[in-house]
């Protein structure tokens, strides 16, 4: 592509911007003559189309595009009256229908006629149907159901959304002859390519390309749609290949700049191996071609590229997850990490969830008055000299709350990348709240240092990728249809959402441990969550553990569907009351493996919804209770029964959601140290499991050797016989247990773990028991009505 100057196009760029405005003031009028192409059924006539009556046409329709978005409109549909009888039309607008309606016959001569449907919100590149049908006064004579146009007038004209409309040229002709606004064309990339990162085992290595220039809100081509930039990587030995899928990345330093072009194309890669590693460059071009395998034509001279280059052993150490290795579902409960072999629970906060609503972000803003962006104030003590910032020294106060996580024991967190609509309405990757072709390259890449910081500090990355509110509304209230702008192709996998999920994984999914939620609160039908899924992992290189996350009395209705050897799913994120996480992590391990594939199962939301996990006691005054379905509970409730619950029925961890009516709650939450002992205490049993290398992955639940039939919170019992057993004791005191299925000369050492403290295991009244018989694991050594682990040890 050749390299303009055009002057004269720059400088005359305000006034035909003005002049643009005023045409959208107007309104923009659609033709339904320029649509005969796509018309199943209709036919021209002299002012517009009408159904084929003499060749026995009953019903008509046409699909398309809508040529405007992003904004309201009042959209008006231009048709005639005619003599012969009335006719029926129907709008539908990205699967929802605005209305039917119905010309009336004409008494003497055909009439115009107008039908408007007010105040309709447009998402750029919706789908567009009319269907229309005929009828007659006499039985012989049939209306023909003619139209003319449809005429958008937008109620308000957003600059933003003019720049859209500005397309890149690449011709004089262009610029002369288009009907849509150019500006000149800097040049492209020379395809040149650079290999940057630690070059590590486990690091994340990043491939940038030289390639076409592109602006982040072209329509055509989309940089982001009209592109699919891939590279497969590949160890010498031949394992691991992996093709990743590429993303524009506008100057290649936008966190740092705002840069909103460029030529810098991206592809991370995170190797398994040291050695030498290979890559090749595929680079298409077409329409549609990033979401379309088959679309698209190789462009010179981007496709084909490659090169090799070095990496060596990780030098990690500690909690960076760079020194144990991608995190895998590996076909069990749980997840491993693919270095070490170590196993992975987890522990951390479910909120807030708007996270990432933080004021440091390029581009971000709060729709709703009562709702500020974040500070994150309250962890600017926690931000350590030299940990990464962007743009001179933006981001300390969210890095400091990983640096606080990760200090206290925590490790996971979870977080949202799209609530427009929801009850947040403050985060989403785009430019604009509601223009789902177009990603905002600078604040994805500020979000990416975060989440890279993050992983170094050993915290498990837990994508949702949309909330209820904002993944399907075909279907419910009048509510849920006015939030038709929020969601993505209405709840199905099209052209918005495949764009979302590839954007996503391609900037953040090279990252060694995290989840793809595909919904909070889930809505969407079966096919739907089956589609989305089965796309993420056709997509992901890395195969991450993708998860759903239900409302509590739907458990049954959207799990069960879900299960199955050929279930794409590998984890479930619980929603439930708090003293029913035991139960409920139970219930879908079970039924997991009953139905052929085990799932990673943790908890991840505690209700009541307005109370969830509380504060800690004294926090602002908070007197340390919560009122719960069965009386008060506290912060100590939720390490017995939620927490240690999870952990005994085989689960994976739980991350603590804060109740909507407590302080520092799921929406505005700015201080982690609300729930400072909560998180002590999760990382407390988090540690235990490691440091004493207890094999999770061989254990079950065993209540019935306790005694605990109806998986009740009364005792539980976790392990593998033979091996080892635990056994939690709630509320202290003590028990028996059955070890009559082992034989009379296995021998077991008993030990107690306090949960409260993390000390060194301790002995009890009991030192050991055989097996052959049921027996009393004897008295702790203390605080006989505290929560102890007991530890049976062959």
């Amino acid at each position: 592509m050749k390299y303009l100057v055009l002057v004269g196009a720059i400088l005359a760029l305000s006034t035909s911007l003005a002049s643009f405005a005023n045409q959208e003031k107007k309104g923009i009028t659609l033709s339904a003559k320029t649509l005969i192409p796509e018309a199943t059924n209709f036919g021209n006539v002299p002012n517009g189309l009408a159904i084929r009556t003499h060749r026995g046409y009953r019903e008509a329709q046409i699909n398309i595009t809508t040529p405007v978005g992003n904004t309201d409109f009042d959209i008006a549909f231009h048709a005639l009256s005619e003599v012969a009888g009335d006719s029926e039309h129907e709008i539908i607008l990205g699967g929802k229908s605005l209305g039917k309606f119905t010309v009336p016959a004409a008494k003497n001569k055909e009439t115009p006629f107008v039908k408007t449907f007010k105040n309709i919100y447009i998402n750029e590149g919706e789908s567009l149907t009319i269907k229309s049908s005929v009828s007659s006064k006499d039985g012989e004579t049939f209306s023909s159901a003619e139209w003319h146009k449809l005429v958008f007038v937008p109620l308000s004209v957003d600059p933003g959304r003019l720049k859209t409309r500005i397309n890149i040229a690449r011709s004089q002709e262009e610029i002369e002859s288009g009907p849509d606004l150019y500006v000149a064309r800097q040049a492209d990339g020379d395809a040149s390519i650079q290999i940057t990162g630690e070059l590590k085992q486990w690091h994340p290595v990043t491939l940038t390309m030289q390639g076409p220039f592109a602006h982040e809100q072209d329509i055509q081509p989309n940089a982001f749609l009209d592109y699919r930039m891939s590279v497969e990587f590949s160890h010498e030995s031949g394992v691991p290949t992996y093709t990743v899928p590429g993303y524009f990345a506008a100057d290649g330093n936008a966190a740092e700049t705002s840069a909103e072009e460029g030529t810098a194309w991206r592809a991370h890669v995170s190797p398994d191996k040291p050695g030498t590693w290979y890559y090749r460059v595929s680079f298409v071009s077409g329409e549609d071609a990033a979401i379309v395998p088959a679309v698209g034509e190789y462009l010179a001279p981007y496709h084909g590229k490659y090169g090799t280059f070095k990496v060596a052993k990780t030098d990690k150490r500690g909690k960076d997850f760079r020194a144990k290795g991608r995190l895998e579902y590996v076909g069990g409960r749980y997840l491993r990490h693919a270095g070490t072999g170590d196993y992975f629970l987890k522990a951390g906060p479910d909120a807030p969830e708007t996270i990432f609503a933080y004021e440091d972000f390029d581009n971000t803003i709060n729709m709703k008055p009562d709702l500020p962006l974040k500070t994150w104030e309250a962890h600017a003590q926690d931000y350590v000299e030299g940990d990464p910032t962007w743009q001179n020294g933006k981001g300390k106060n969210l890095i400091g709350v990983m640096n606080y996580l990760s200090d206290v024991g925590a490790n996971a967190f979870s977080f949202l990348t799209y609530n427009a609509g929801g009850d947040g309405d403050n985060i989403w990757p785009y430019v604009e709240r509601n223009g789902k072709l177009h990603f905002d390259a600078s604040k994805l890449d500020q979000w990416d240092i975060v989440f890279a910081h993050a992983q170094a500090k050993g915290l498990y990355l837990h994508f949702k990728l949309q909330e209820n509110e904002s993944d399907d509304n075909r279907r419910g209230s009048a509510k849920k249809f006015a939030e038709i702008k929020e969601s993505m192709d209405g709840g199905l996998l099209g052209t918005e959402r495949k764009l979302y999920l590839r954007e996503i994984i391609a900037r953040f999914g090279h990252h060694l441990a995290l989840n793809w939620n595909i919904g909070e609160e889930n809505t969407q039908n079966y096919e739907e969550q089956r589609d989305m899924a089965e796309y993420i992992l056709n997509v992901d290189p890395y195969d991450h553990n993708i998860v759903i996350h239900s409302f509590p009395n739907q458990q049954e209705k959207v799990y069960k569907e879900l299960l199955g050897s050929r279930s794409v799913l590998t984890g479930a994120s619980l929603q439930n009351s708090w003293n029913t996480a035991h139960s409920k992590t139970l219930r879908w391990i079970e039924a997991a493996s009953a139905a052929g594939k085990n799932w990673v199962v943790a908890n991840d939301e505690q209700n009541p919804a307005g109370m969830g996990v509380p504060p800690d006691p004294g926090y602002k005054g908070f007197d340390g209770f919560a009122k719960g379905w069965k009386g008060k509970y506290d912060l100590h409730d939720i390490r017995k029964y939620t927490l240690w619950g999870n952990l005994m029925a085989g689960g994976a961890g739980v991350e603590y959601y804060f109740g909507y009516k407590l302080l520092e709650n799921d929406l505005n939450a700015e201080d982690m140290r609300s729930r400072h002992r909560s998180w002590i205490y999760a990382g407390i049993a988090v540690d235990f499991f490691s440091e004493h290398e207890i094999p999770v992955q061989r254990m079950r639940n065993l209540n019935t050797l306790v005694g605990n039939t109806k998986r009740s919170n009364d005792i539980y019992c976790f392990g593998n016989e033979g091996e080892l057993y635990l056994v939690y004791l709630p509320e202290g005191g003590t028990t028996d247990i059955d070890l009559s299925h082992e034989s009379k000369k296995t021998k077991f050492k008993v030990s107690w773990f306090n949960p409260r403290t993390g000390e060194k295991l301790k002995r009890g009244s009991v030192r050991s028991v055989k097996g052959g018989s049921t027996v009393s694991i004897g008295n702790p050594p203390s605080d006989e009505n505290e929560d102890w682990l007991v530890v049976l040890k062959r």
